[in-house]
């Protein structure tokens, strides 16, 4: 009996054994065959199509054991390598040839993932599954009439009505960022076809509305360079290429070494694809201008740029901005993978590299990644080719500042975060005495303001006195003052005769102390209200603000540190003093006047009073437009506070919203759990732990409503703030006769602008309010525009 036991567990053991290692030699030969195709087409000893060549024969002998995994790895690799589709539509051609079967299997598979893609609104993968589908024509796995039809059903989907612009725009990107690929195939198999497809475009593209184009330009002005729509761009390089007979220089095509296996294979039909149609929780991309920084008179020596609507411009630029999105995270690799560019011998590349990351940067209405992202990555560049790219980086400085009269707010105030972030990185070098025109220009002019804004930039990322280096003597106007506490009851000669003077004092002794909350409000009680019976309840007293708010941070001034202790130590008696709006505005004031040479300090300050709620967005939002800040009122540091609160107000709303959706799935969850009878009890206790009450859920419900409205009000004050001082300048100027299109006009249209277009998801919930009561059609044409270009952008 023991030894029958024995033997059936040794039995057993070799079973599992066997189980064991035959399981982990699949898993060996499954990562050796992911590596291998991942890795075709790289640097290797052997040509590329000896490569192929092998990989094919290599996946055909694995193709009964590890099919499933070869269709995942081939289409992973056709959507998040795009700039190696070629080679793998051969190597998929190869297979076909090989194994008519697989290659049914492998395009069942792709249009799944293209339709699954578009279902789920992965935009880009759906664009490079489309590319992909379409160059398997070239290499004879699937036919031009099925594609063909594919195509018209896109031109079908453009077509319809009663959807958003953004939705009918995209289908006629995805053709036509395809046709360079697939182009000739169809003009040589079916041309009338292809000129039907064509004409239909054409069609759509003369009858499409633009007014969100100005809104999305770095420009006013087209000198030098044109700044064109993107669809209209790239129609403009496809007729370029129709008209050199679909013949372009760019695109690999290995499978033309292959025609002769190729044309042999039976070819596959698509099945009828029909895009989904448009649900409202779409999101679709937002349409762009093409930045263009650089012709070929740019770059006299070596190879030529390419002309701004040749395909070759628009395929080295996708180019590169895909190599961005791969490696943005990792700054050196992505530096390395730019200079490595697989045509860099053909194209004047520091040139083109430099030109897509400033496209990158100046993208409205924001860019991808963070701004510092695009900075460390040119910094990484010059590291990297200090013989070229930092004359070329020079160069493309001076050609931007040159431009700058006429630059976007939003890409202006990027230009000097990035110049100051750069000058930081190489010691403030640069040659100052180049820009002397600024020195006899007003100082609201771009140019100066420019210079100022950096200067206070490099300010922050060193201090005063490095800055005072930086500059020559005649550039000493652009020095900003010194930033430091400019604290009233401290000066003798004024403070003597200020009221709260001998309550300051007492207060710096009693703080000193290290005293409670409690004795501070004893310190303030007893001090007079300044404000007259009329104007209030008694309860907000501005004296009581200004002699703590400036005691106290003043106290507090040797650092943020300091300053953060100093707030949240006496948090209680800001939340006693700051009882109303009118109050919170007081203490901002109050701030203000100790803090107005330092901007940073003062940023810092209103994002620690919001998040620790001693002051509201609403008081934040009106404190800037009051008349106490319209000296202010063209500076940067402002409108960083005005983001950083709209930013605070749409975190506190997406935060709520994500808890309530949160519990309503719990309870939903919980309530079938409990209907079901398969259900186990451990699993229904825990479902019913988690489960929150019907009430609760209903004070969620009423805590989001509450936020919404106050995101709705902010909004309102700001916009109809904006719509008041510029009608009021636009009445005046018409009244005067003069010319309203100042520095300052332009600096807060630009505001206006910038608040539309950075913070859109969110005003775009209320466009239809904001057009009831402020945006109306009697409000003068030069404002009422910024609002159409806004609601045009999601059309």
């Amino acid at each position: 009996m023991s030894r029958r036991r024995a033997h059936e567990e040794e039995d057993g053991y070799d079973r599992a054994y066997r189980k064991r290692r035959r399981v982990s030699e699949n898993q060996e030969i499954e990562d050796r065959l992911e590596s291998l195709i991942l890795r075709v087409g790289e640097k290797s000893t052997s040509s590329l199509e000896s490569n192929l060549e092998g990989l094919a024969s290599v996946l055909e002998a694995d193709l009964s054991t590890f099919r499933a995994k070869i269709l995942r790895i081939l289409t992973d690799c056709a959507i998040r390598m795009p700039e190696k589709c070629t080679i793998y539509t051969t190597l998929v051609g190869l297979l076909n040839a090989k194994n008519f079967n697989f290659g049914g299997d492998f395009v069942e598979y792709m249009v799944k993932t293209f339709k699954e893609a578009l279902k789920s609104c992965k935009w880009d993968a759906a664009r490079y599954s489309l590319r992909f589908l379409a160059d398997l024509v070239n290499c004879h796995v699937i036919s031009a009439t099925s594609l063909q039809q594919l195509l018209d059903n896109m031109i079908s989907a453009a077509n319809e009505d009663h959807v958003p612009q953004v939705r009918r725009d995209w289908y006629i990107f995805a053709i036509l960022s395809t046709l360079p690929w697939v182009g000739r195939e169809l003009f040589e198999k079916k041309e009338q076809a292809l000129e039907h497809l064509l004409v239909q475009i054409e069609i759509f593209l003369n009858k499409r509305p633009k007014k969100h184009h100005n809104a999305l330009r770095v420009w006013a002005s087209d000198t030098p360079h044109p700044q064109e729509e993107y669809l209209d761009c790239l129609w403009a390089q496809i007729r370029k290429l129709k008209q050199d007979e679909w013949a372009e220089k760019h695109i690999p095509r290995p499978y033309l070494a292959f025609d002769s296996i190729l044309c042999e294979a039976l070819q596959h039909n698509l099945p009828s694809i029909l895009p989904p149609p448009h649900h409202d929780s779409y999101k679709y991309p937002m349409p762009w201008v093409v930045f263009r920084l650089f012709d070929y008179t740019d770059c006299p020596e070596g190879p030529i740029l390419p002309g701004a609507h040749s395909i070759e411009r628009f395929l080295i630029e996708e180019h590169l901005h895909s190599i961005i999105e791969m490696y943005h995270l990792e700054r050196k690799d992505c530096a390395a993978h730019l200079l490595n560019f697989p045509y860099k011998l053909k194209i004047p590349l520091e040139y083109c590299i430099i030109e897509v990351i400033f496209a990158e940067l100046f993208n409205m209405p924001t860019p991808r990644y963070l701004e510092i992202c695009y900075g460390s990555i040119l910094i990484e560049l010059c590291k990297l080719q200090p013989s070229t790219m930092p004359q070329v980086l020079a160069l493309a400085t001076e050609m931007l500042f040159n431009k700058i009269d006429t630059m976007n707010v939003s890409c202006f105030d990027r230009f000097v975060n990035w110049f100051g972030y750069h000058l930081s990185n190489f010691q403030f070098r640069w040659r100052w005495e180049d820009w002397d025109v600024c020195l006899s220009l007003d100082a609201d002019h771009p140019k100066p303001k420019f210079i100022r804004e950096v200067m206070l930039k490099c300010m922050r990322l060193s201090y005063h006195q490095r800055v005072r280096e930086i500059l020559p003597d005649s550039f000493s106007v652009f020095i900003p003052e010194k930033p430091e506490a400019d604290y009233k009851y401290a000066k003798e000669a004024e403070a003597v005769n200020l009221p709260g003077t001998q309550a300051a004092h007492q207060l710096v002794v009693t703080i000193r102390q290290k005293c409670t909350p409690e004795e501070v409000l004893a310190v303030l009680k007893d001090l007079p209200n300044p404000r007259s019976d009329e104007e209030g309840d008694g309860r907000f007293n501005p004296l009581k603000i200004d002699v703590f708010v400036q005691t106290l941070l003043n106290l507090g001034s040797k650092s943020f540190s300091h300053s953060f202790a100093a707030i949240s130590k006496f948090h209680y008696v800001f939340k006693i003093l700051a009882d109303s709006e009118e109050a919170q505005i007081c203490i901002l004031r109050n701030m203000f006047e100790l803090w107005s040479t330092h901007q940073q300090m003062m940023v810092v300050l209103v994002d620690k009073m919001l998040k620790t709620q001693i002051v509201e967005c609403s008081a934040v939002a009106n404190w800037i437009f009051s008349k106490e800040m319209t000296s202010e009122f063209t500076k940067m540091y402002l409108w960083e506070i005005l983001h950083l609160t709209i930013k605070k107000m749409n975190k506190h709303v997406i935060k709520l919203a994500a808890e309530l959706t949160e519990a309503r799935e719990k309870l939903a969850r919980a309530e079938e759990s409990s209907e079901s009878e398969s259900e186990d009890d451990e699993k229904k206790k825990q479902d019913n732990a988690d489960k929150p009450t019907e009430e609760m859920v209903e004070r969620m419900e009423e805590k989001l409503e509450a936020a919404q409205a106050d995101q709705k009000n902010l909004f309102l004050i700001i916009f109809q703030r904006f719509i008041m001082i510029l009608s009021e300048h636009l009445v005046r100027c018409d009244t005067d006769g003069r010319d309203y299109n100042t520095h300052w006009y332009k600096w807060t249209i630009g505001r206006l602008q910038q608040v539309f277009l950075a913070h859109q998801e969110q005003v775009q919930k209320y466009s239809s309010t904001l057009e009831t009561l402020l945006f109306t059609q009697d409000l003068d044409p030069h404002i009422l525009e910024i609002f159409q270009q806004f609601v045009s952008l999601q059309g």
